[in-house]
């Protein structure tokens, strides 16, 4: 299976004051296209600044990381702009959605940067409107919508661009408990679909959804663990 993510001894540190703070300390990691993958960890362990790291959104101290191909970092902002549209899916804790602005509109937005003609902006974001359940709420405004529904809104415009990889930080934090099993099952679905997920999450019960947890700690990997998945054992125990 090929490699999406691949990442070689990198380190983060933040200058505070006359002090370097050491955030991430030497980490290697290698995700497979199509893996579903929680990265977990307390506060402090480092896993916003993977997070941040991962979707391009900083750059390493030191050490390489391979995105689909790509060095990410060695790219300068521009090309790390570009490569975020086109390689990875956000999704936040807090939707970021632009409030005045349909749910048709929210998803086509990463096609505008995109350069994807009008029409096939509305095609494609109708599309995956309806593939999160929402083809019935497509011209309602973000406070129009429940919580669940608009964190489906911000999974459409994550998948709009069909990128390489999936990235949710904290998906279900600002959900009651119901609509966060709702909201995990459709990433079930995501994933089912071939897409790569990423989760970064410090609830247990939303890392069991992934076929393979991270844990880290004061800025390390401390354990990787993959599941078997039962499913995948019958199929291949009736093939």
């Amino acid at each position: 299976m090929s490699k999406v993510i691949e990442i070689r001894n990198i380190t983060r540190d933040f200058p505070l004051g006359q002090e370097v703070v050491k955030v991430l300390k030497g980490i290697d990691l290698d995700i497979d296209r199509g893996e579903y993958v929680a990265i977990m960890g307390p506060s402090g362990s480092g896993k916003s600044t993977l997070m941040n790291l991962l979707g391009c959104l900083d750059t390493p101290t030191s050490g390489s990381y391979i995105l689909n191909g790509k060095d990410a970092s060695q790219m300068s902002d521009d090309e790390l702009a570009e490569i975020r549209n086109k390689e990875i899916g956000f999704v936040f804790q807090t939707f970021n959605l632009l409030p005045r602005t349909t749910a048709l509109d929210n998803v086509a937005l990463p096609m505008i940067y995109a350069g994807a003609s009008k029409s096939e902006r509305v095609e494609r974001a109708q599309d995956v409107l309806r593939s999160v359940g929402l083809g019935d709420r497509m011209d309602h405004k973000p406070n129009q919508l429940s919580g669940g529904q608009r964190q489906r809104v911000a999974v459409g415009r994550a998948l709009v661009n069909k990128p390489s990889i999936i990235l949710a930080d904290e998906p279900t934090g600002n959900l009651d408990s119901k609509t966060s099993v709702e909201i995990m099952n459709l990433f079930d679905d995501i994933h089912a679909a071939g897409n790569t997920v990423i989760l970064v999450t410090h609830e247990e019960d939303i890392a069991k959804h992934a076929h393979r947890v991270i844990r880290l700690m004061d800025g390390m990997v401390a354990s990787d663990e993959r599941k078997t998945v039962l499913s995948e054992q019958g199929a291949d125990s009736r093939s």
